[in-house]
């Protein structure tokens, strides 16, 4: 027989969870949910058994070779992706990074600093939306902190365009290609928490870019970016207060041959000397400061077994360049590699870089004023995939550097003579 608190106890139950169901909402969630990404370079590298806080002018476009001097640098990017009903978008990113610069090679005592200066940071916080109905379907907006159209060099790994720091901007098609506008301010490095002799706080040198950027014209075998900055300082003289950047960016096969290559020339004044689209708290120049950059690098598949990285980039002043009369920059490198199998890649690099500027300039004198520095490296690259960007790998590594003079190998950091050897493991993972 029927227990006859069985159907009292359904009747309470289906009480208690029963709802009505409201009609469809276009702000309804579809789908939410998180991606992590990130990039990892660890570098072990030894001169006569001791660590060295040097990257022998690779930031200057003086050397090529894996010698960058984190030791452990580590980059998370996690992004929550939300998808409603009504079509509409959003994306909130966070880049933190750990241990960029710094080249000791800590034990596990105490904190981990940059010398004496800790070293996590956030470098990008932002909300992008997209799929608003009144933006238009293919218009998306943003705010926040972020790196914004970033390219760098394939050897060099110099960034040469992006633009980073606080702001906000809109992105949309137009005939196809995609076109932006933003505002991204930075405070200048060398004024964020700097005194007077009197203990006061100087004025902030805030600087702000408005870019302009229209990029996947299609022309010539290729495509077409271009980007227009216009920068401003606060708190400057008339004279160093503006400046303006424009580049030009041109996508294609590796010269006619199978691969991919990117080439560029960009132009900048004033502030925006730094190769002109480079923007960030390191921006800054007068009316005299003017620079022009050519740069093209780019991966040829020569064979099944065979690939070669190349990189030219010629970075001068028209004028004068980071206060430096006459400042020239040219590097050439190529990195030939062989596949051995699935997972070992054998690597060979060689650059050659050249600075010279006008007697005097940065106070050199002699010797000092040009200088021609050699780089070569062979490497042996153990990985899951031996393909040209196959990651993760373990790079063990043996640099030569030589500099065409003492004076000038003591500007690039090395210590004895005029040339160095540099031996070392480099580890890297990009996800």
């Amino acid at each position: 027989m029927k227990h006859k608190l069985v159907p009292v106890a359904a009747a309470i139950f289906a009480a208690l969870t029963s709802y009505n169901v409201a009609a469809e909402s276009g702000t309804d969630v579809l789908t939410d949910g998180w991606e992590v990404h990130g990039y990892g370079s660890m570098n072990f590298r030894m001169v006569e058994g001791e660590s060295v806080d040097t990257e022998y002018g690779k930031p200057d476009y003086k050397t090529a070779g894996t010698h960058g001097k984190s030791t452990n640098q580590v980059e998370f990017v996690i992004k929550k992706h939300t998808e409603h009903q009504n079509g509409v978008w959003s994306d909130f990113v966070v880049r933190s990074e750990y241990g960029n610069g710094n080249s000791y090679a800590y034990s596990s005592s105490g904190s981990q600093k940059d010398n004496t200066t800790a070293q996590f940071e956030v470098k990008e916080s932002y909300v992008e939306m997209g799929g608003i109905s009144y933006l238009g379907e293919d218009t998306s907006i943003w705010a926040g902190q972020r790196y914004l159209n970033r390219s760098a060099g394939i050897l060099s790994g110099e960034f040469w365009k992006q633009s980073s720091g606080v702001g906000a901007g809109v992105q949309t098609k137009l005939a196809g290609n995609t076109a932006g506008l933003a505002v991204v301010t930075a405070d200048a490095d060398g004024t964020i928490e700097q005194k007077d002799d009197d203990g006061n706080f100087v004025e902030r040198k805030t600087l702000t870019s408005v870019d302009f950027y229209y990029y996947g014209v299609k022309a010539l075998g290729g495509s077409f970016d271009f980007d227009l900055k216009l920068m401003s300082q606060a708190n400057q003289d008339s004279d160093s207060d503006s400046g303006l950047g424009a580049s030009i960016t041109y996508n294609r096969d590796y010269y006619g041959l199978d691969g991919w290559t990117q080439t560029a020339i960009a132009y900048g004044e004033g502030v925006a000397q730094n190769r002109g689209v480079n923007f960030g708290g390191w921006s800054g120049g007068d009316d005299n400061a003017e620079s022009i950059f050519l740069t093209s690098y780019g991966v040829l598949n020569i064979s099944d077994n065979w690939q070669m990285g190349s990189e030219l980039t010629y970075f001068a002043a028209l004028d004068e360049l980071f206060t430096a009369k006459d400042l020239k920059r040219y590097i050439v490198a190529v990195r030939p590699t062989y596949k051995v199998n699935d997972n070992l890649r054998l690597e060979m690099t060689a650059s050659y870089g050249h600075e010279e500027g006008a007697e005097g300039y940065w106070g050199r004198s002699g010797d000092a004023v040009e200088s021609d520095i050699i780089n070569l490296e062979l490497a042996s690259v153990f990985t899951v995939n031996a393909d040209y960007f196959g990651r993760p790998q373990i790079k063990p590594y043996v640099s030569y550097i030589k500099a065409d003079d003492e004076a000038s190998a003591g500007i690039i950091g090395i210590k004895n003579g005029d040339d160095e050897v540099v031996v070392g493991v480099h580890t890297e993972i990009w996800f």
